[in-house]
């Protein structure tokens, strides 16, 4: 039984944001976008407040969580485990991006709202759900140090594509993931010159160790 709610309230919830996406682009993430999905679900305009009692911010933070699982979806029936670390996180960018194609400027609007100082909290924890879900897919189990500076990275990669891809008019944003690669290219050689500087920090340290006699105990 509580499960079945619990179903019912998700399946409104999405119900609520579908119908808010269409408002978004003209009154922003607002109260008044709320209100008209209400209108358009054929319920009180002020219903809303029981669906998302956490306002805005909470809405927004499903909107995110939606795409992210809906990107999931998509991923767990790709194969993966056949393609190079590289190219299953370049997937995973990729088809998020094509899952909110439809609803750039609910994006664009979204990235404005994150902005701000006092929604900048929120838009930290979409960030991190989105890169953790792209990871995650990828095939990444990682518990150790790593875990966060992969995320890290990850975080700075997929927000410079996103803000490129919101002003991106090339077919089928060809243009974004061209840069998309770049910017994981890019990364990729950083990695392999701090391994290369690691190593040669490495020998000489050794080097130098071996001219010094350790002292008698």
């Amino acid at each position: 039984m509580n499960t079945d709610r619990h179903s019912e309230a998700n399946h409104l919830r999405e119900r609520m944001l579908l119908a808010a996406l269409a408002h978004v682009p003209f009154d922003g993430w607002s109260n008044a976008a709320l209100a008209k999905a209400c209108a358009d679900a054929g319920l009180e305009t002020d219903a809303w407040r029981g669906i998302f009692p956490g306002g805005i911010p909470e809405l927004i933070e499903y909107f995110q969580g939606y795409a992210d699982d809906k990107m999931g979806a998509v991923l767990a029936a790709e194969n993966l485990e056949a393609m190079k670390i590289r190219d299953r996180i370049a997937a995973g960018i990729r088809v998020r991006l094509e899952l909110l194609a439809r609803h750039r400027e609910a994006v664009r609007r979204a990235c404005a709202y994150f902005a701000l100082p006092q929604n900048s909290g929120v838009g930290l924890k979409c960030l991190g759900r989105t890169v953790d879900a792209i990871w995650r897919a990828a095939g990444d189990a990682a518990t150790d140090f790593s875990f966060y500076t992969k995320r890290a990275t990850l975080a700075g990669v997929y927000t410079a594509t996103l803000l490129y891809w919101l002003d991106d008019d090339s077919e089928g944003f060809q243009d974004t993931f061209a840069f998309l690669e770049r910017r994981i290219g890019d990364v990729m050689e950083l990695h392999k010159a701090r391994e290369k500087l690691s190593r040669t920090f490495d020998e000489f340290a050794a080097r130098i160790g071996s001219l010094f006699t350790r002292p008698p105990a």
